[in-house]
C-alpha cells in the first residue's frame, strides 16, 4: 500500500506505530489494512481469539506529528511495553 512502519511497539491492549505514508492514503485505509493482515496472520499461526469478540476493536486513535524529530518519536514508542 506504499506506507512504511518506522517503529512499532505497544502494551497489552494497545499498539503504538510510527507510520510514514503518502497523502494519497487515508489513515482509515492504513488501519484497516494493518488490522486485517495482522488478524489473518495471528490466526494462521494457530492462535485463538483472546475473548469472544473480534481480535481488534473497531476503533482507533491517530495523531499527526509533523515537525517532531523522528528519533524522539521512535524512542517514545520503543519505551512502551511489548504487546502481549
Amino acid at each position: 500500500m506504499d506506507f512504511q512502519i518506522l517503529e512499532f511497539n505497544g502494551e497489552g491492549n494497545q499498539v503504538h506505530a510510527l507510520i510514514e505514508y503518502p497523502p494519497k492514503l487515508s489513515i482509515s485505509q492504513i488501519v484497516n489494512a494493518l488490522k486485517g493482515v495482522s488478524s489473518r496472520r495471528y490466526f494462521q499461526a494457530g492462535y485463538k481469539k483472546p475473548h469472544k469478540e473480534a481480535l481488534w476493536s473497531p476503533s482507533y486513535f491517530s495523531v499527526s506529528v509533523g515537525g517532531a524529530p523522528l528519533e524522539i518519536l521512535k524512542t517514545y514508542i520503543q519505551k512502551q511495553e511489548k504487546p502481549s
